[in-house]
């Protein structure tokens, strides 16, 4: 496992109802008595060239920032690891779905027929991804967040806890984008924009313009 906050937490106990032995945790500081979820803690990241020449194939990314997600799995296959998936015996992944490597899908999570998950994604707890959407790697979908069919989301998106996107034709959210939680997007959504509310708006062209010399009334 590399990663040691609460996310990894997570990601382990997932790994560990899923029936992986997880050897330990990397990150550049242990936790308070240096386990997490039962698990030891290995060293700095700097070990893990070590722990690949040691004979462990296997690695997992639980970093909860998309971008340093990405990069450390990049960094990961680059030494030889091979990327698990951890897939939580309680969701309900369709069989005609297709998962990507490096994926953590949690409990209550539903994805269903049609759907395909990108390497390193994070589909968090009762989150559901219906049938036709392309999740595009390094996403996190955040805990209570639903998909509706046809929903396209590109690298390094947060879709915020509880967001509803969709509307039963393609909707498209870009590149590096947030929605923010509770939010209900019904139309695209560019890339590297932050959107928030009912319909969800570009947080940027919401914000009223300055009005230069303005004068205030006494």
């Amino acid at each position: 496992m590399i990663g040691g906050g609460g996310h990894a937490k997570v990601v382990i106990d997932v790994l560990l109802l899923a029936g992986w032995a997880v050897e330990g945790y990397t990150d550049p500081a242990p936790a308070a008595g240096d386990r997490i979820a039962g698990t030891p803690w290995l060293g700095g990241d700097a070990v893990l060239e070590q722990l690949r020449a040691g004979g462990l194939q296997w690695a997992m990314v639980a970093l909860g920032d998309n971008t340093a997600r990405l990069e450390m799995a990049r960094r990961a296959v680059g030494l030889g690891f091979t990327l698990a998936s951890a897939v939580h015996p309680a969701a309900q992944v369709s069989t005609h779905a297709v998962v990507g490597q490096g994926v953590a899908i949690m409990p209550g999570v539903v994805v269903n027929a049609g759907s395909v998950i990108g390497d390193n994604a994070v589909i968090n707890t009762c989150s559901s991804v219906d049938h036709d959407c392309a999740i595009g790697a390094g996403v996190h979908i955040a805990p209570g967040a639903h998909l509706a069919g046809y929903v396209i989301v590109e690298e390094e998106v947060l879709i915020g806890s509880g967001a509803v996107v969709g509307r039963g034709k393609p909707i498209r959210v870009g590149r590096g984008a947030v929605v923010g939680a509770g939010s209900v997007v019904i139309n695209d959504v560019a890339p590297g924009t932050t959107v928030a509310g009912n319909p969800a708006r570009d947080l940027r062209a919401a914000r009223p313009r300055a009005t230069r010399n303005r004068r205030i009334p006494r």
